[in-house]
């Protein structure tokens, strides 16, 4: 390997093979191959990519004003597009290969340009060069645990380093104007009120929560007379959930199990669930469905609060491994509102009888989160978490944001319940 091949600060045994990219003289051709795509994709895009050569890709007019990527190490970055596409993007900032002062504009752009970056003949050869998702990886009863583990277990102190005061880990709903981080905490609680009046929780509501984040809508339905059973496969978000509800004074009315989603037994009311859905997989969606059918009371209510994409985009991407899959989510998959729908029609009696989109509350709410995160980086460093995971860390926000601010994502609340369908 080349000098600008290897990275002596990425510690090779928390970061397995990110320290090193791959040489050779197939790697350097495959190199120069997305070398080559990247810089025609680019300069189709609003976007100013600078080299150490000092030269500049981009096609908007104005290029001192767009957004800036800059290329730190041009050879290294090749390669590992070439080797890992979208998951080498991502690596190579890991890496330090390139920054970006506004990293969140920049992915936005390649978010909303993300149809025309490959050419389409390579589009239908997707799944030949596309990894799929390791069997490890499915959410299976045996392997979901883990998979949440790898990431709500991480730390409580960390994530309340760039969470607010709720400690609530989706998306708000603000009450217009500009959005600062004061007005976070009330944006998740008007999110949960309005999840909760939309399953008509009140006294004496038997509610379901599957997903409980650290407690904050236990606490939020207990205060309206409601008993609650909540269920998480994260035994630190457990831990700090119980504390928080039994803080509040709430600790009889409110039980937190650690459990399955199909483990549940019982009959409930209501069920909540928030942004949940997006670890159960693409070919769990029937199962988690069927439980909600199976554990709610005939007049029941369900409202559910779920990232989506577009329905081809789901159907393209759905069984691929990504950036995010490997250092993130692992075992993940987005619905689109119409599978939701599809599969609750086929195999449940529940209905969808409302969907409410939120795309730009959530553009907001990881604007905050990523900005704090950024600002309690000497905090997050002393908790262990080096500068690798930093930038990971910062990465995901920022690739969170751009999703949303580029409409590539969305974020709705769905109700369901089984009222005549008037179809």
């Amino acid at each position: 390997m080349t000098a600008e091949s290897v990275r002596t600060d990425i510690d090779d045994r928390i970061w397995p093979g990110l320290a090193g990219v791959p040489t050779g003289p197939r790697a350097r051709f495959l190199a120069a191959g997305a070398d080559r795509l990247f810089r025609r994709a680019a300069g189709r895009l609003e976007i100013r990519v600078e080299y150490p050569d000092g030269s500049i890709i981009g096609a908007g007019d104005r290029r001192d004003i767009l957004p800036r990527m800059i290329i730190r190490r041009p050879d290294a970055f090749a390669a590992r597009l070439a080797d890992g596409g979208l998951i080498g993007f991502g690596e190579a900032y890991m890496a330090g290969d390139w920054t970006a002062p506004d990293l969140a504009a920049v992915l936005a752009t390649f978010a909303a340009g993300v149809e025309t970056l490959v050419p389409r003949p390579l589009q239908r050869l997707r799944r030949l060069f596309v990894a799929a998702q390791p069997t490890g990886d499915l959410g299976t009863e045996q392997n979901a645990r883990s998979n949440v583990s790898r990431h709500y277990d991480l730390s409580n102190e960390l994530f309340e380093l760039f969470l607010d005061e709720t400690m609530t880990y989706s998306s708000g709903l603000f009450d217009g104007g500009p959005v600062g981080w004061h007005q976070l905490a009330n944006a998740q609680r008007r999110k949960i009120d309005r999840l909760l009046d939309a399953a008509g929780v009140g006294p004496g509501t038997r509610l379901l929560e599957i997903g409980t984040g650290w407690g904050e809508l236990c606490i939020r339905a207990a205060q309206r007379g409601a008993t609650v059973r909540s269920v998480t496969l994260s035994t630190q978000q457990r831990a700090l959930a119980r504390r928080r509800v039994a803080e509040a004074g709430h600790a009889d009315s409110v039980q937190i199990d650690l459990l399955d989603y199909r483990a549940v037994e019982g009959e409930y009311d209501a069920i909540v669930s928030v942004e949940m859905i997006e670890a159960v997989g693409h070919r769990f969606w029937e199962t988690y469905f069927a439980a909600l059918d199976r554990l709610l009371a005939p007049e029941g209510t369900v409202a559910l609060q779920a990232i989506t994409m577009a329905h081809d985009r789901m159907l393209a991407t759905r069984d691929t491994y990504t950036w995010v899959h490997k250092y993130i989510f692992p075992g993940g998959c987005l619905p689109s509102t119409e599978a939701i729908e599809a599969v609750t029609s086929r195999h449940t009696t529940l209905r969808v009888r409302e969907l409410t989109s939120m795309g730009g509350h959530y553009a907001e709410t990881l604007r905050l989160w990523k900005e704090r995160f950024a600002a309690r980086s000497a905090d997050v460093a002393a908790l262990g978490f080096d500068e690798t995971f930093r930038r990971m860390w910062l990465f995901y926000l920022a690739y969170s944001e751009a999703g949303f601010r580029s409409g590539y994502l969305d974020v709705q609340q769905i109700v369901l319940d089984r009222g005549t369908d008037p179809r």
